[in-house]
């Protein structure tokens, strides 16, 4: 993934979608329009720079932009704080390399992490998320709510190849379109700052090819920082759900999350939950080794104590 090209692609979107009359354009006097958004000559200005310097920049023809100049450019944009630091990071000047990139170091789940996720076995669907949403380590009620991670193979324990590549996806999230676009949002965030991954390259290249809808959102080049939110779930066991998250980290391992799902007390989702923790708890062991998506015939087994690497 070629920097000049994103940064290219990403000031061109975000330019298109601002409207002249939001950014105090005068529509009368500045003509018949024939694309969307801001001209560049309209965003250079607003930004105090030259149409031509702004164009080499949204070219990808950019040499050592000052922040200045990127905070002003922003500000013209109307960029919100998340895609602001995404402009930043792409149009950081890089040193040329005179050795071989050394590879990511291989993403494993701390034992006090896993004993964590242990705790909340029967009261909170938990998981830990690697780099491009590979599963790294999940209690056995997620794995009950969403599907059984530690029955795939390594390589599809990943939780936007399930999003955009399983089909019981789509019937498991009742808005399915909100929570995958958001999660291309995501991906693109983190292309960003994991650039030298190769497997979030295999990943996006893979998707971009199996997925029409991963296609189309990531070429909208929105970015979106995933903390915390609510989903609807429909479960094929226990039914309708709403379901809060919150997405913690964890000191030196910044590329991992735990989520962790809560529910409203008193609610019919704390209802559906508690009934779908005690159906896992009394499933027979041998009906526990499914790799198909949660239904009643294949319940989840418990947490796997095997850490799993970085690779797609």
């Amino acid at each position: 993934m070629d920097r000049n090209t994103e940064l290219s692609e990403f000031l061109r979107t975000r330019r298109a979608r601002l409207r002249p009359e939001d950014a105090g354009v005068n529509m009368t006097a500045s003509g018949r329009r024939r694309v969307p958004g801001l001209r560049r000559e309209e965003l250079a200005h607003l930004a105090g720079v030259s149409t031509d310097y702004y164009t080499r920049l949204e070219q990808g023809r950019h040499l050592n932009v000052s922040e200045a100049v990127l905070d002003a450019v922003a500000r013209a944009l109307q960029l919100n704080d998340t895609e602001r630091a995404y402009l930043f990071e792409l149009a950081k000047p890089r040193p040329r390399r005179t050795q071989r990139r050394r590879p990511l170091r291989p993403q494993r789940v701390r034992p006090g992490v896993h004993r964590m996720l242990q705790m909340l076995e029967g009261v909170s669907p938990a998981f830990v998320l690697g780099r491009g949403g590979d599963v790294l380590a999940s209690n056995r009620l997620a794995r009950a709510l969403i599907i059984d991670f530690d029955a795939l193979p390594y390589r599809e324990r990943n939780m936007t190849r399930f999003m955009f590549l399983d089909p019981a996806a789509r019937e498991l999230y009742r808005e399915w379109d909100k929570y995958a676009s958001e999660m291309v949002a995501s991906l693109r965030l983190q292309t960003s700052r994991y650039a030298d991954d190769p497997g979030l390259t295999e990943l996006v290249g893979e998707l971009t090819i199996k997925s029409p809808e991963f296609r189309t959102w990531w070429a909208d080049h929105n970015v979106r920082e995933k903390t915390h939110g609510v989903k609807l779930y429909h479960h094929p066991v226990v039914g309708d759900m709403t379901l809060a998250y919150e997405n913690v980290t964890f000191p030196g391992d910044d590329d991992q999350a735990m989520c962790i799902y809560t529910v409203e007390p008193g609610s019919p989702s704390e209802a559906a939950l508690q009934l779908l923790a005690n159906w896992t708890a009394t499933a027979p062991p041998d009906r526990a080794s499914s790799s198909s998506p949660t239904s009643p015939s294949s319940p989840p087994p418990s947490i796997s104590r095997n850490p799993v690497h970085g690779d797609h």
